[in-house]
C-alpha cells in the first residue's frame, strides 16, 4: 500500500514538471554559443526558493534553524548553509529578511517547505513564502567573468571586497539582481526576475563577446 502510494505521488510529480520551461529555457543554445573558455554562461533553472521573514534571535528564528538545519546569515552579504550553492543555502536579504535557496533535490519540494517553515513561525510574527517561480539562477563562471560583470556592475567585485560565499543586491545595468560569489574560480550566481531573463542574458553575452 505504501510502495502504490509512492509510485503514485512520484508519477504525479512528473506529470506536473514535465512540460515546464524555465525562463532561460530558449536561450540555452544562444547561451553555449557565446561562452567559452575565459567566461561561461549557463542557466541553473528550477532552483526552491523561499522568502522568508522572521526576527533574527527570537524564538520563531531559533524554530526556522531548526527545521532548516542551517542557520540565518547575521550580517548584508552573509550567506549560511551551502556558500557555494550546491546545496541548502540562507542569503541575507535585510535585517529581518532572507531567500532559502537550494537544488530541487536538496530540499522539499517547494509548498511543503514553505509549509513546515510556516509552522515553525508559529503565531509568531514572520512569513514563509515560495517565490520559486520568482526568479531563475544564471551562472557567469571563468577567469574573466569579473571583468564581464565589471562592465554592468558599480558594486566592487575585486576579491577582498567580494569574497567567495557572499552575497548582495545590485543592479546589472538597469537589472534588479541578487549576485553571490560561489567560486573563486571566480564564479557568479546572478538572480533576476523570470521577466528580466533574456535582457540580462543579452546584456552579459553582449559584454562576453571580447573574451570568447
Amino acid at each position: 500500500m505504501t510502495e502504490s502510494r509512492t509510485s503514485t505521488a512520484g508519477a504525479g510529480t512528473s506529470a506536473a514538471t514535465r512540460y515546464r520551461r524555465s525562463p532561460g529555457a530558449a536561450l540555452a543554445g544562444t547561451m553555449t554559443a557565446g561562452s567559452g573558455d575565459a567566461v561561461r554562461l549557463r542557466e541553473i533553472p528550477f532552483q526552491t526558493m523561499v522568502a522568508l521573514r522572521v526576527a533574527p534571535g527570537s524564538d520563531a528564528a531559533g524554530r526556522i534553524e531548526a527545521a532548516l538545519g542551517v542557520p540565518l546569515p547575521a550580517a548584508c552579504g552573509d550567506v549560511t548553509g551551502s556558500t557555494d550553492g550546491t546545496g541548502t543555502a540562507v542569503l541575507w536579504l535585510g535585517p529581518d529578511e532572507f531567500l532559502v535557496v537550494g537544488p530541487e533535490e536538496s530540499l522539499p519540494a517547494p509548498a511543503e517547505l514553505t509549509g513546515q517553515l510556516a509552522d515553525a513561525l508559529g503565531e509568531d510574527p514572520g512569513q514563509a513564502v515560495d517565490v520559486s517561480a520568482n526568479r531563475t539562477t544564471l551562472e557567469l563562471a571563468g577567469t574573466s567573468a569579473r571583468e564581464v560583470l565589471e562592465k554592468s556592475v558599480t558594486f566592487d567585485l575585486h576579491p577582498r571586497a567580494l569574497a567567495a560565499g557572499r552575497a548582495y543586491a545590485t543592479l546589472l545595468g538597469p537589472v534588479q539582481v541578487l549576485l553571490w560569489k560561489t567560486r573563486d574560480e571566480p564564479a557568479f550566481r546572478i538572480l533576476p526576475r523570470g521577466s528580466f531573463t533574456e535582457y540580462t542574458v543579452t546584456l552579459l553575452l553582449d559584454s562576453m563577446a571580447e573574451y570568447r
